[in-house]
């Protein structure tokens, strides 16, 4: 499962500022964004260096994430590329993770 970071100012390089993340919300759920903790970008990288990684559109995910997204219930991740979330509902990776 991944965990998300509670306070933005625990984050080095910290991209997003924390008003643009306080109205961010998932656009398929409706559930508030909270930045992914690094267990789970760690198992996202992961799984992309194994080439396993799909996104909801089956798309393979080759790009490493250096900073995500994650829904309160951990079944979504968005990246965040650039410091730009990127929202997009076929863009999102499912989680848990298919082992």
């Amino acid at each position: 499962m991944c965990y998300f970071f509670d306070e933005i100012t625990h984050l080095k390089g910290l991209m997003l500022d924390s008003k643009l993340l306080s109205i961010l919300c998932c656009p398929e759920t409706r559930q508030p964004l909270s930045l992914a903790g690094e267990e789970c970008i760690a198992l996202l990288n992961n799984a992309i260096n194994a080439g396993t990684l799909k996104n909801v559109a089956g798309e393979a995910v080759t790009e490493t994430i250096s900073e995500a997204l994650v829904t309160p219930d951990g079944s979504r991740v968005y990246p965040v590329r650039e410091g730009i979330p990127v929202l997009l509902a076929d863009e999102a990776v499912l989680l848990p993770l298919e082992k």
